[in-house]
């Protein structure tokens, strides 16, 4: 009787990173804003670039992985804050999330304390509401209106 070779074991293909860009705009105590937020996102390794710009300026940087931690930068509240886990840090403009599977998840769905979908199409949410409060308990409102997606 010959013998077989065992099929050969092939190991998961990594998760396609997600790149995402939204215009957002922003309502609250501090005034009233508009922009881009950009989004690299890969929920396996925890890796997430989060850019927000307003007209002519970065308002936001947040980048980091799960292995080595993330950093926050807030140039005009002159914020640079390291922290291990991204739920520890604060996301001035969106519902607090665990984790980048986590962020990924409420955009995907819409799902988030104080977030509605105000408009879907075959892919998941096109426009976003949320509703909260900012650091200092004032109510704050964001809307998102997804430009780009690509990934799963």
């Amino acid at each position: 009787m010959p013998l077989q070779a065992p099929p050969p074991v092939v190991a998961p293909a990594p998760a396609a990173p997600v790149r995402a860009q939204y215009g957002w705009g922003y309502a609250g105590a501090d005034g009233e804003g508009v922009g881009t937020l950009s989004l690299l996102m890969e929920a396996a390794s925890g890796k997430l670039i989060l850019e927000l710009h307003a007209p002519g300026e970065r308002l936001l940087l947040l980048e980091g992985d799960a292995a080595s931690g993330y950093r926050l930068q807030v140039p005009r509240q002159k914020l640079d804050q390291r922290a291990t886990y991204l739920s520890q840090l604060p996301l001035p403009f969106l519902p607090q999330v665990l984790s980048v599977e986590g962020l990924l998840h409420l955009l995907r769905t819409g799902e988030g304390t104080g977030v509605s979908i105000l408009k879907k199409d075959a892919q998941g949410p096109l426009k976003l509401h949320w509703r909260g409060k900012d650091a200092r308990g004032k109510d704050q409102q964001v809307w998102l209106d997804r430009k780009r997606w690509e990934g799963k």
